[in-house]
């Protein structure tokens, strides 16, 4: 099986020693490089495609939500997992909106980042549970825009099939597409096929719009 391959993006050379120890313990992982400022980070991911980006949030000059726009614009298949010591409510949506498929605090236990390694780089959403509330109250207060007799009904859970509702509700959960196929005994080609006819039929465009809407909907509750 390959391995994970991953960029380590931090200002702070320490961080980045920590963060080698605990990744070259992991069979399914290796480290490809190091950068330790957004627009290092931006070059390494260019010369050295990995599969994952760790990416600090903020650091002097290119912060990390720069450079996480920069790198998703150029290298839409490179997955950022954003590793910070700030959780207030800015950072964290800002660094989802330029493209990071998940949110974990530095003060997280290393097998939650090992765990969210693996979660993003299956094409899914990893938010550590003392940040997913913001996505919740996101999620619940967010008005439902109005529509006119002209355009199309507000999309409806109710459109989704019973397999498909399934699938919405384990992707919600943050579980992987091997996850889902093991729980529900069907082919990983299968769970991408649910999960983009879901996309398609709800008229989402982001793991992160399909992870609200479930909650909006009560598919999930975030504790």
């Amino acid at each position: 099986m390959a391995k994970i391959r991953l960029l380590l993006v931090d200002d702070h050379q320490i961080v980045r020693a920590g963060l080698r120890m605990m990744f070259v313990a992991e069979d399914d992982m290796e480290i490809v490089g190091e950068a330790d400022s957004g627009e290092a980070a931006v070059k390494a991911v260019a010369e050295l495609q990995p599969d994952v980006v760790v990416m600090d949030v903020a650091m002097p000059g290119l912060s990390g939500i720069e450079a996480t726009q920069r790198i998703k614009e150029a290298y839409p298949d490179t997955v950022v997992l954003a590793l910070t010591m700030y959780e207030d409510e800015q950072y964290f949506f800002e660094m989802l909106n330029a493209g990071a498929a998940g949110y974990i605090p530095k003060r997280a236990a290393p097998d939650d980042l090992v765990s969210a390694i693996r979660v993003v780089n299956q094409g899914n959403v990893f938010l550590h549970s003392t940040l997913a509330r913001f996505l919740m109250k996101d999620a619940l207060t967010e008005p439902v825009e109005e529509q006119s007799d002209t355009t199309d009904a507000v999309p409806a859970i109710e459109e989704l099939t019973p397999r498909e509702h399934e699938v919405l509700t384990h992707i919600a959960e943050g579980d992987t597409n091997r996850e889902i196929a093991e729980a529900l005994v069907i082919s990983v080609k299968t769970v991408d096929r649910h999960r983009e006819n879901i996309m398609q039929k709800l008229n989402l465009h982001s793991r992160v719009e399909l992870v609200k809407y479930a909650i909006s909907k009560g598919v999930i509750s975030v504790e």
